[in-house]
């Protein structure tokens, strides 16, 4: 989840963003081909690999109306043309899994998309029929991955959610919170449940899950999606003001928020991270760091030590 946050661009960089994106979106291509080759990480239980970069939709994409605005609308446009698949939401987003739904049927990507969801209730009928209504708000009658939101309810739901993968109703099951201190009930989940996906906060900042939480996921084969990749905003105001070392270069990386998400996805657990956006320009930029090199361990902690001496 990410707050908005300003950009290392010059005004010359933007400008060049910005007329690209329009002669792009004039043209009414949605997937232009990439001269770049976008990461990407296998699902450990499955022959399908997902881009290391999502998108989030909590807050940011809780604006629905009959015409849904033009930044919002481009977002997603400028996510998919940059490589972009796994779109994840919840019905505590508001209205963002309607306008999820709604961008994905009107630009005719819904078949492309990787749909994530969450359940937030409690209940083995209330979950049901939660999950019924977010399949109508995200307008398919499949979704990719159904997670038990902040471990709600998590063993009746998870009863619920093998029957639904056995009847091809959602394609693969998982489990997420935001809170360090949740961590052991996710490990204990992961231990005694069959679950495909565990979503989770981690970053430059908050690198607790390293110490045990990320490992167990890789021992286990379990997907891992980021969240809170930007610790709220608060790395943007820690650097706001400081120049990008220029080391980063080394593994191409042009910006704070591509050094920050570059960090989170090099690490060999991670399947994707999710910042999230309803600023076009953002969003484009998230998408670079996806692209080219990324830093081996050694730079990690430099990075890391870079971060903590500001």
């Amino acid at each position: 989840m990410q707050s908005q946050r300003p950009l290392v661009f010059s005004r010359r960089d933007m400008l060049k963003l910005v007329t690209g994106a329009s002669a792009w979106l004039a043209s009414g291509g949605l997937l232009c081909a990439q001269e770049r080759t976008i990461i990407k990480r296998a699902i450990p239980v499955a022959n399908e690999e997902l881009p290391v970069i999502g998108l989030g939709t909590a807050r940011t994409f809780d604006i629905y109306a009959e015409d849904i605005p033009r930044p919002l609308r481009e977002v997603m446009r400028l996510f998919v043309k940059h490589g972009g698949r796994l779109v994840d939401s919840s019905p505590m987003y508001g209205a963002a899994e309607t306008v999820v739904g709604t961008l994905s049927e009107d630009f005719g990507i819904s078949d492309q998309q990787f749909f994530a969801t969450k359940l937030w209730t409690s209940g083995r009928e209330a979950g049901i029929q939660q999950m019924e209504e977010s399949m109508r708000r995200l307008r398919t009658d499949q979704i990719d991955l159904m997670q038990v939101h902040n471990l709600v309810d998590t063993r009746t739901h998870l009863k619920t959610l093998k029957d639904w993968k056995e009847r091809g109703r959602v394609r693969y099951v998982g489990v997420t919170h935001y809170l360090v201190d949740a961590y052991d009930d996710l490990m204990r989940v992961i231990k005694h449940e069959d679950i495909d996906f565990v979503q989770f906060n981690y970053n430059i900042l908050t690198r607790a899950a390293e110490q045990r939480l990320l490992p167990w996921c890789a021992e286990r084969g379990v997907a891992v999606i980021v969240n809170e990749p930007f610790e709220n905003a608060a790395l943007f105001e820690l650097t706001d003001g400081h120049e990008l070392p220029p080391w980063v270069a080394e593994f191409d990386c042009r910006s704070w928020a591509q050094f920050f998400l570059k960090f989170i996805v090099s690490h060999p657990a991670v399947t994707c991270a999710i910042p999230a956006t309803s600023d076009p320009g953002h969003v484009v930029d998230n998408m670079q760091a996806a692209y080219g090199r990324l830093p081996d361990q050694a730079t990690r902690e430099h990075m890391a030590a870079c971060v903590s001496d500001l």
